[in-house]
């Protein structure tokens, strides 16, 4: 993407900040977000920063090409605390910026939805199989889906939801300012450099489609490129569990940290998720670049130095 004028909404947040930098390279980018839980420092000084929420009414949607809508109550956990803020912000917030946008001209949007409804599954999820809602965080993503349908079909605007699995980069990266929000890899692994050992739930045989987060901007600029309508997976079709990965970093940092095995405190919990991204790579050549290997030292040079 080159010479567009692009609008990150929870773009001083972890993938907000992330696809806002990217795209500044070669773009005129404007991000917005409340500080929730982002930070301007994450941000290059290209990019043009708004302090405002996506429930305002004045959102510099003006001359703005294409819309990445990443801004969200991002966990299941943050959804639970308040329901209804949850929703204003997750559903709310996905109308009025999509339809300040269309009024303004805009008539592409890429926005993040989520994987969590798949449930719990150890085989490929592909977009074409049934989901439901068990938790108000997964409503809310299903929700946006179906209003993305709806601007289609009444406003003829193209809408694509990508559904992420377990996006990370770690604290050396833009997670930091997360905390308890972060991606396991990223709480995990600075946990082990300080020599505390992290708390596994159950056994630990839990299993994650981690995803770097270089991957994820890739993904969500080529389906701006290409104008997508639908949903899409963004994951790598590979799966690890928690053991692993404690081991994984562990042997990056050359540390001998063992984890504690603590009784699962939530009510609902994904067990397993791996992607299906054919659908995904069938209309765009998409397909992840950084395995997890790569990722989790990624995750753990900055402990090296």
């Amino acid at each position: 993407m080159e010479g567009k004028r692009v609008l990150v909404t929870g773009g001083a947040g972890f993938i907000g900040s992330n696809l806002a930098n990217s795209l500044a390279a070669d773009n005129d980018v404007v991000a917005i977000d409340d500080l929730y839980l982002g930070t301007p420092e994450n941000l290059d000084a290209s990019v043009e920063f708004h302090e405002m929420s996506v429930l305002d009414d004045d959102l510099p949607t003006e001359g703005v090409d294409v819309v990445f809508h990443i801004a969200a109550l991002s966990s299941y956990k943050m959804h639970e605390e308040n329901p209804t803020k949850g929703a204003r912000v997750n559903i709310e917030g996905f109308v009025n910026t999509v339809d300040q946008a269309r009024q303004d001209g805009c008539d592409t949007v890429v926005y993040a939805t989520t994987s969590s409804i798949y449930g719990s599954r150890t085989e490929p999820s592909p977009e074409s199989m049934d989901v439901e809602a068990r938790t108000g965080y997964e409503a809310s993503k299903l929700a946006r889906e179906r209003y993305a349908e709806y601007f289609h079909h009444h406003y003829d605007m193209q809408l694509a939801g990508m559904r992420f699995f377990s996006v990370y980069q770690g604290f050396g990266g833009a997670e930091e300012h997360k905390g308890e929000f972060a991606n396991t890899v990223a709480q995990f692994a600075q946990q082990i450099a300080d020599g505390e050992s992290p708390e596994l739930f159950g056994d630990g045989s839990q299993t994650r489609d981690f995803t770097y987060v270089d991957d994820i901007v890739r993904g969500l600029e080529m389906a701006a490129d290409e104008r997508l309508q639908g949903v899409y997976n963004l994951g790598t079709g590979m799966s690890y569990d928690f053991n692993e990965m404690v081991a994984m970093i562990n042997e990056v940092l050359g540390t001998d940290v063992e984890p504690v095995y603590i009784e699962n405190p939530f009510e609902v919990y994904v067990h397993d998720t791996k992607a299906d991204y054919s659908k995904m790579h069938e209309a765009t050549g998409w397909e992840p670049e950084i395995t997890f290997e790569e990722g989790v030292q990624k995750v753990c040079e900055p402990y090296l130095e």
